[in-house]
């Protein structure tokens, strides 16, 4: 005799009513492995790996969302070739197919970019880590670009009162800025204009004489944490494209055993 278990329909236990009276903000899927294709400046695009993190709002009357639509969606999305603020049809369709209030997305990836030494001009591959983000509540989208980028400090205070040498160390300038769908700013300008602040920038690939360079320009060029920081600040105040922006800079002392920090958040207009 056959079997009619098959035949039978599966319940659907997420869409059953909840009698507790709670909107829950967010819930989804996160840390999900998925490649994807990164827009880059004036080359081919570039595939990257990158951690996912993908929710929605829950109404109060659902059990439960449907957390395999989320993997559907970024199984569509990671062929897209990206530029940031693309990720707002992504969000569109969770909301539509969750439907949902609002729905949020993130990638955080390594993005590399080639950079040549300062003076042996010899080339290699720098990576930074980097992020997409995207919210959409209701109908309004705010979209976030993350960059972490390593360069070196070098102390005004070390250089100062000693008689000779001062003390350097390799700092870490992380920023978040957002600006409108409309507009676009390019990882790699976003990185070069944050490397100018430092004492120096870091490279991934040294001869001899660029070490030289690096050390010397370092030398020339000292500053503190808040030095860094405030050039970031003006640099983006500056910036018409930038509406909001969160910058910190850490040092990773060499001579303390502890990190000099420094921290600014600003909402322009």
């Amino acid at each position: 005799m056959k079997s009619r278990i098959k035949d039978l329909p599966l319940r659907d236990v997420q869409n059953l009513a909840d009698n507790r009276g709670i909107d829950i903000q967010k819930v989804g899927i996160k840390n999900v492995d998925v490649p994807l294709i990164i827009q880059r400046k004036g080359k081919d695009n570039q595939v990257v790996y990158a951690k996912a993190q993908i929710c929605a709002s829950l109404d109060m009357n659902f059990k439960g969302t449907h957390m395999s639509r989320f993997m559907e969606i970024l199984n569509e999305w990671r062929e897209k070739e990206l530029l940031g603020v693309d990720i707002k049809g992504c969000l569109e369709a969770i909301k539509q197919r969750l439907d949902a209030k609002a729905a949020q997305v993130k990638f955080v990836f390594k993005y590399f970019i080639e950079k040549q030494a300062p003076v042996s001009k010899q080339k290699s591959l720098m990576a930074y880590d980097c992020s997409f983000e995207g919210i959409l509540e209701e109908n309004k989208y705010k979209f976030y670009l993350g960059v972490k980028v390593p360069v070196t400090t070098l102390c005004p205070c070390s250089k100062e009162i000693s008689d000779y040498s001062a003390h350097n160390q390799r700092a870490i300038i992380k920023v978040v800025i957002s600006y409108d769908e409309t507009e676009h700013i390019w990882l790699e300008d976003l990185i070069s204009e944050i490397e100018k602040t430092a004492s120096c920038e870091v490279y991934p690939l040294l001869k001899r004489e660029d070490e030289k360079y690096v050390t010397e320009h370092a030398y020339d060029n000292p500053k503190f944490v808040e030095d860094v920081l405030r050039d970031i600040v003006l640099n983006f105040r500056n910036n018409k494209k930038i509406k909001y922006f969160e910058a910190e800079v850490e040092s990773l002392e060499s001579i303390h055993n502890h990190s000099a920090w420094a921290y600014q958040l600003e909402t322009k207009g």
